[in-house]
């Protein structure tokens, strides 16, 4: 059975971010048209369809990490600032964004809190999982 570990990252992210816009799963709020995706960036994105791309990355990063919370996964999102003549630093990704895309997948079901022991964050659900195998063959 082919899964997302046998496929190109990027083909993966294409097609779920259409599924995804196409079933209306995850609704792109209207202020992230005006926002930033984080400190480190000058403009907001250009790309119309970049929320459901980010959508779909989150999902995809969810099923391989395992439980993963919104503090990894800024940092996953983030980078590295343009400071003029200092050097340059690492800032992280904007923390509503990941907020809203992942309390957005929890109403459609793909991901779930999980708070067992030390590990706590989001994991995949078999409907999220299912969603991303399918669209991996």
């Amino acid at each position: 059975m082919v899964t997302i570990h046998d496929t190109n990252t990027n083909k993966l992210i294409e097609k779920s971010a259409e599924e995804i816009k196409k079933s209306n799963i995850v609704k792109a709020p209207d202020w992230s048209n005006f926002v930033k995706t984080g400190a480190h960036k000058e403009r907001p994105p250009t790309d119309k369809g970049w929320w459901y791309k980010r959508a779909a990355a989150v999902l995809r990063k969810i099923y391989i990490k395992g439980p993963i919370g919104v503090s990894k996964l800024r940092s996953t999102y983030g980078g590295k600032k343009n400071r003029g003549h200092k050097p340059g630093k690492f800032y992280k990704g904007s923390g509503k964004i990941i907020r809203v895309i992942l309390q957005q997948l929890e109403q459609a079901e793909f991901v779930k809190k999980e708070a067992k022991g030390v590990h706590k964050g989001r994991v995949i659900t078999k409907k999220g999982k299912a969603f991303l195998d399918k669209l991996a063959k």
